[in-house]
């Protein structure tokens, strides 16, 4: 659906607080619509995000280990190299 989601899964070291986060708002932007929130959306987005956040959290934890770690680093892990 968003190729701008990365892949959490198998990372070493796991997906921080802060990677689920941005992929949980970048779902939420791309299902939403919502590039930019306003004083009407923010309450309902920041709400959506930190469902989504949740349930992405409790995925990743109840998942097996991957055989093959993600080909691509998610976007925060390529700044702080940077």
């Amino acid at each position: 659906m968003c190729r701008n989601i990365t892949t959490l899964r198998g990372l070493e070291p796991v997906a921080t607080d802060d990677e689920v986060e941005a992929a949980a708002r970048q779902y939420c932007r791309k299902v939403s619509g919502v590039a930019k929130t306003s004083v009407n959306t923010e309450e309902a987005f920041e709400r959506a995000v930190a469902l989504v956040a949740a349930a992405t959290r409790e995925l990743l934890g109840e998942l097996p280990p991957r055989k093959v770690p993600p080909k691509t680093e998610p976007p925060l892990r390529r700044l702080t190299r940077s």
